[in-house]
């Protein structure tokens, strides 16, 4: 029986694959204010404004692809349930091959009814840019299917559950400092390694024994697979 791996992935997984970050040097929130982009104040403010930011993001990812580190996670299902809880809206892990991968913070290539929140819609690479002329097939305008600062996490209950059900956890590329996800660390069951790919200093919690390892998503992700691989039993 193949073990449940449970990998919590923010900006830093998908960095290499030229992804803005936000919070870095020269990354996105020293150009936009976070108010006028990512907040439903900004958005009663200057629609416009926010439609053009998104379909800018939507068209660099477009250009983008998964890096190794994408790819070696999705490779991982060979050996392991793979479960993906990300805080990127990119979609590079389905990209990549993951077939298990829940968005905590929405989906940049969706968008949704203004009115009614169950109503989404997937966007293709070809017709990537919405207007505020958009409608959808009830009439109503749409917006990013992203949850903006100050908007409540829908998916945070899934994500517990699936944290709660892992026997290894793994977590690439966050700074966990935006919360609920940072929380998720709070329902690893006691005794389940935990490892933590980041080259930069991560604010992780004091108490937890928690694998160190100081690299790159796609380097990082290589050390874990060899890791976690030589402690597998023969088949």
């Amino acid at each position: 029986m193949k073990k449940n791996l449970v990998v919590l992935t923010g900006a830093g997984m998908s960095a290499e694959s030229g992804i803005s970050t936000f919070r870095d040097s020269g990354g996105l929130w020293e150009r936009y204010r976070v108010e006028d982009v990512a907040s439903i104040e900004g958005w009663m403010r200057n629609p416009e404004l926010v439609q053009n930011f998104y379909n800018t993001r939507r068209k660099e990812l477009i250009k983008a692809q998964p890096n190794a580190g994408h790819t070696q996670l999705a490779a991982l299902e060979k050996e392991f349930d793979v479960h993906i809880i990300t805080q990127n809206v990119d979609n590079l892990h389905e990209r990549a091959g993951s077939t298990s991968v829940l968005h905590l913070h929405g989906e940049l290539m969706k968008v949704r009814s203004v009115y009614n929140d169950k109503h989404i819609y997937e966007l293709s690479p070809e017709h990537c840019e919405i207007s505020m002329d958009d409608r959808d097939k009830y009439g109503d305008p749409l917006r990013p299917h992203i949850v903006w600062f100050g908007e409540a996490v829908p998916m945070i209950g899934p994500a517990i559950e699936i944290t709660e059900s892992a026997d290894i956890f793994v977590v690439i590329g966050t700074s966990l400092n935006v919360y609920p996800a940072a929380g998720l660390l709070q329902y690893v069951k006691h005794g389940v390694p935990i490892y933590l790919i980041d080259p930069k200093p991560v604010n992780a919690p004091q108490n937890m024994a928690i694998h160190f390892i100081r690299k790159g998503a796609s380097e990082g992700v290589a050390e874990l697979t060899q890791i976690l691989t030589s402690q597998q039993p023969p088949k």
